[in-house]
């Protein structure tokens, strides 16, 4: 969105877009657009604050970034203390001009977690009305065992990095975590970040490949959409986050939803990310 060059007006009109095609959720951090999307989102709600009650918003917050805002920083580092995160969250809602988060995470693991600690701050913004619900982000599953054991309502997901060229999660057990837990995980970076469309090593290209046949297969309009099948076609049945300001990108995702492939057609991916066959 800090990269998009829009006015208020035409921000405003572009979540309206969101909202009348069934795109109700946001996802936000504190630092993203170097601490400016959140302002910048705030301002376009803030010109008619009755669509607040459509959406969901949910932000992070637990990274503090070196910026111009932020000078006396020597370096990025995290911090999940409560008095950091209860402070993120009131810039945060000040930033949004609304009262309360659907959902906070916390955006990264922190070796200095103290899980106590962390309970306190969410107990504090439920009670107070600041919060509705918790979760995290690129948490590993002892991590995220770790605070739930301290928390009494149930962390309702884990925010991380689902695509065809990452199997980190599938492979540790996140996924399966969250299955068990019927948590549904937010996945990011669905695309790699452009990699699969630009195919620059040689894995990227073998996924490429396998991408554009079993689209001509099912008969998808683009590459992203077989992504995003492929994605939920996870048990676990993630939720993908898009970031595109182009409206009709978001409808070609969308329109995913529409798509669904066999096992075999899943495991071909998987085969062409890996460069070898199923043990």
């Amino acid at each position: 969105m800090a990269d998009w060059g829009m006015s208020p007006q035409q921000r405003l009109a572009f979540i309206k877009q969101h909202l009348e095609l069934g795109v109700t959720t946001v996802d936000h951090a504190d630092i993203y657009g170097d601490y400016r999307c959140e302002t910048l989102f705030g301002e376009a709600l803030r010109l008619e604050p009755v669509q607040r009650s459509k959406m969901q918003i949910v932000s992070k917050c637990g990274i503090k970034l070196v910026s111009a805002s932020t000078p006396e920083r020597q370096i990025n580092h995290y911090d999940t203390s409560k008095a950091h995160i209860v402070l993120s969250v009131e810039n945060s809602l000040k930033r949004l001009h609304t009262d309360y988060l659907d959902l906070l995470l916390i955006h990264r693991p922190d070796a200095l977690m103290d899980a106590d600690e962390v309970v306190e701050a969410f107990n504090t913004l439920k009670e107070s009305g600041k919060v509705r619900h918790f979760g995290v982000s690129n948490f590993t599953p002892s991590q995220f065992e770790l605070l739930q054991s301290r928390l009494d309502q149930p962390l309702v997901t884990n925010q991380v990095e689902i695509n065809p060229l990452n199997f980190t999660v599938v492979d540790d057990g996140t996924l399966d975590q969250l299955q068990r837990l019927r948590a549904r995980p937010m996945a990011w970076s669905c695309l790699a970040g452009g990699d699969i469309f630009s195919a620059r090593t040689e894995q990227g290209r073998r996924v490429h490949r396998e991408l554009e046949s079993i689209a001509d297969e099912l008969g998808c309009t683009s590459l992203d959409q077989v992504v995003y099948a492929w994605i939920m076609t996870l048990p676990s049945q993630p939720l993908p986050i898009i970031g595109s300001g182009q409206i009709q990108r978001v409808k070609s995702a969308i329109d995913s939803l529409r798509y669904r492939l066999t096992p075999e057609q899943w495991y071909r991916v998987w085969v062409a990310s890996r460069g070898h066959s199923v043990p």
